[in-house]
């Protein structure tokens, strides 16, 4: 499942759903953009940063292709001034696939193939070029690494008979080869970024980023809506388990996952961000709602969990739920919470895990950083990661439970 489409009043599609997002009372609703789409009703449109797409010429030399075989790509907009020399990568998200049936789908999307994948898109959020829009990393070499392996950036394997490529670490360090070329070896600050499925690929990919680097160079890594969980849904199924079992199994991802950890668990655990965490020695800020809307729709409360729909109208608004339903969504950031323990204990972790039903806060303007954005300690996301990537705050913030938080956006599915 992954957000689509916005129409005005923060109405966007999500896989076949419509959703609104329900804004703290006495704030102004504006037009936001989802998912690198402008809207002619968003009045910043004219003003908008429209970054163009590069492909990697020398990727196929290297065998970094998308699923179909094409090349890779991302969108970079240079820094400038005291920024020229800082530079913020975001891995783009947007699921996996994990068997050969979603796979051959994902090569007819911009998820697989290049060939689908938008010509511009817009730099929002922690992308902006814009003091007021992103007060840290404004003037900072910006870019995005688009995502066509459907493995976190993280396989290594191929069928030749569906005529599948599975070369997301190969595209990965076909990525930054091609970055550390173009200026990033001369860093002295960097972050590595991403939200969801690319929220996933940092937290695998952080010590190997810092490992580009110099000792001298300020490296540090966060990860937004990737804390994925290994939790049972509302059938007692292990709808999450299953679906990652069959990423690791298919795209062969063992390869590129921590010894340190395999050595503990299995594959399949190790590509849960809940036994990555404690073997990443990088800093690492999290940033995630608790009750994480991606999950609570696709993980938690799918379908095949659900035959009956007894679950629809509190899946999709969280305002329709009996209290025994609330009670498995606070069971669930319990969970979450108790598999923060050892990592929150960590003298360089950061964390903002607030109590909103929401997705990605670090790509959406109103959610990063605006006058109405969610607060925790009286701070926006975007000055909490500020504050704790410059030394200013050992940002770690836990929320009180739902319905606690007033500032919160949340999503509402149709």
């Amino acid at each position: 499942m992954e957000l689509a489409l916005l129409f005005f009043g923060f109405v966007y599609s999500v896989s076949g759903f419509v959703l609104h997002e329900s804004i703290p009372e006495g704030h102004s609703v504006f037009s936001y953009i989802e998912n690198d789409i402008v809207t002619a009703s968003s009045p910043s449109s004219s003003q908008a940063l429209m970054v163009n797409l590069t492909l990697i010429e020398v990727a196929a030399s290297k065998g970094a292709v998308c699923l179909d075989g094409t090349l890779p790509g991302y969108h970079l907009d240079p820094g400038f001034g005291s920024g020229a020399n800082s530079w913020l990568i975001e891995l783009e998200g947007g699921g996996w696939c994990n068997n050969i049936k979603t796979c051959v789908y994902r090569k007819t999307t911009r998820r697989g193939s290049s060939n689908y994948m938008e010509k511009q898109i817009l730099f929002k959020g922690i992308l902006s070029n814009k003091a007021e829009e992103n007060p840290d990393f404004f003037n900072w070499n910006r870019v995005k690494v688009r995502y066509c392996d459907g493995a976190s950036f993280s396989g290594d394997s191929q069928n030749e008979a569906a005529k599948l490529q599975f070369r997301g670490q190969k595209i990965w360090l076909a990525a930054m080869e091609e970055l550390m070329s173009k200026g990033m070896q001369n860093a002295d600050q960097a972050l590595l970024s991403g939200c969801s499925a690319g929220g996933l690929a940092t937290i695998i990919h952080c010590d190997g980023f810092k490992s580009l680097f110099p000792n001298s160079t300020q490296v540090k890594c966060l990860s937004d809506a990737g804390f994925f969980l290994d939790a049972a849904d509302v059938s007692g199924g292990r709808t999450m388990r299953n679906l990652f079992a069959g990423v690791v199994q298919l795209q062969e991802v063992q390869k590129n996952l921590p010894e340190s950890c395999l050595s503990q668990f299995d594959p399949t655990s190790c590509f849960f961000p809940q036994n990555l965490v404690n073997h990443v020695e990088t800093p690492l800020f999290l940033l995630n709602a608790a009750y994480d809307s991606w999950q609570v729709q696709a993980s938690l409360i799918p379908a095949s969990a659900d035959p009956y729909g007894s679950w629809n109208d509190c899946k999709s608004n969280h305002a329709n739920c009996n209290s025994s339903q609330i009670q498995f969504l606070q069971d669930f950031r319990a969970q979450m919470l108790n598999a923060l323990q050892d990592f929150s204990t960590e003298p360089q972790a950061g964390m903002f895990i607030n109590s909103c039903f929401s997705h990605c806060q670090s790509e959406r303007q109103e959610l990063w950083f605006t006058d109405y954005s969610p607060l925790l300690t009286g701070k926006p996301v975007a000055i909490a990661v500020g504050d704790w990537y410059f030394d200013r705050d050992s940002f770690k913030a836990i929320d009180c439970a739902y319905p606690c938080d007033n500032t919160c956006h949340n999503l509402v599915f149709n």
